[in-house]
């Protein structure tokens, strides 16, 4: 009964209404960068495209082929991203990491909606899923600071 339990408090009405509403679920024509993350255990990929300007993201996209917590991952990302720097996105990941593994704060605004993932705590075989956004984001972001220094 108690397992029952933490998997209803995992799979919140929260978490489930994020994954069905994520945004810039639409991949990009011509991106800058683009960059593809798979969790090894769960099979959950995202691929994110974007293009930078001056330092910050202008324009996101990502196609998120994961579960649940995966995916409202990925919302909250989507409906931060545009504007942030690289340093921000670190900042982020290293902090919902540092949240999960370490029992550490909450990410900083703008990726405070991370929060809904604290129950995932218990879970280590999710945290690589709850990772891919951001970690897929950074990867796609040295894309693009890459192809604009060869342009």
């Amino acid at each position: 009964m108690q397992a029952q339990n933490d998997l209803i408090k995992l799979y919140s009405q929260k978490i489930l209404a994020l994954a069905a509403e994520i945004p810039h679920l639409d991949r990009l024509e011509a991106p800058m960068g683009t960059a593809r993350k798979r969790s090894p255990l769960c099979g959950s990929t995202v691929t994110v495209d974007l293009d930078v300007k001056d330092g910050r993201i202008v324009r996101f996209g990502q196609d998120v082929k994961a579960c649940a917590l995966g995916q409202a991952a990925a919302s909250v990302v989507g409906s931060a991203i545009l504007g942030r720097t690289r340093a921000e996105i670190e900042a982020a990941r290293d902090q919902l990491r540092a949240m999960l593994k370490e029992e550490g704060p909450v990410p900083a605004a703008p990726f405070e909606g991370l929060e809904v993932l604290l129950p995932a705590r218990d879970y280590k075989n999710r945290h690589a899923s709850i990772m891919l956004s951001l970690e897929a984001t950074l990867d796609a972001f040295d894309a693009a600071e890459a192809s604009a220094s060869c342009a």
